[in-house]
């Protein structure tokens, strides 16, 4: 079994959809990062940054920390999402998500969403990356199926998530046609809606 220690954020339901999509039994131990529960020792030890979200699988007594490494980790474990031929380019499109699309969209949230009108800097520049990101994803899946090609992966797993708050990025999923297609199509599995309501509070997927 696999415990999932986490709080309702992209990261979070990353690996909640991935553990729903590979059927692997789990359970959740929530994380209130409000309350700063991931700068406690005991969760320290676990992830040293203090960031959310870490596994323990219990089965081998390992836990992992990284939203990435932990769907590599899952990819390898169950075989799926993860294929050995095409890990090249889904590796790339992963640690694209890792290092630039989530941190700068997650910034986009602190200016925009989070602290309006504190910062006129800070709004403009973060909106305007995020812009850029969604052309460039856009463009890419104007290209290919998924992000890594024609197969679904923990690329995509990785960036729907954050692609769900669209509505916090006040872009405009809709003139991303591209982007669209890819966004209703992931949206659609069962999967992924279950993994989504990661606390089981009965959160939708938000509609383009």
């Amino acid at each position: 079994m696999i415990e999932l220690l986490t709080a309702n954020t992209p990261n979070g339901k990353k690996i909640s959809i991935m553990l729903e999509e590979i059927g692997h039994e789990y359970k959740v131990t929530k994380i209130n990062i409000n309350k700063n529960e991931q700068f406690k020792p005991e969760f320290k030890k676990l992830s040293p940054f203090s960031k959310i979200p870490v596994i323990i699988d219990h089965d081998k007594n390992l836990s992992i920390f990284e939203s990435g490494a932990i769907l590599i980790y899952l990819g390898e474990k169950s075989g799926k999402f993860y294929d050995k031929d095409q890990r090249i380019i889904i590796n790339q499109w992963l640690m694209g998500q890792i290092g630039y699309i989530g941190p700068m969209l997650g910034q986009h949230h602190q200016f925009h969403h989070y602290n309006p009108g504190k910062s006129e800097f800070g709004e403009n520049r973060y909106f305007k990356i995020s812009e850029r990101i969604y052309k460039e994803l856009d463009d890419r899946l104007s290209k290919s199926k998924f992000l890594a090609g024609l197969n679904y992966t923990i690329a995509d797993i990785a960036t729907f998530p954050w692609i769900a708050r669209h509505e916090w990025h006040d872009i405009g999923l809709k003139k991303y046609v591209n982007l669209t297609r890819w966004y209703t199509q992931i949206s659609k599995r069962e999967a992924v809606q279950k993994g989504y309501d990661l606390l089981n509070k009965d959160e939708v997927i938000p509609k383009v």
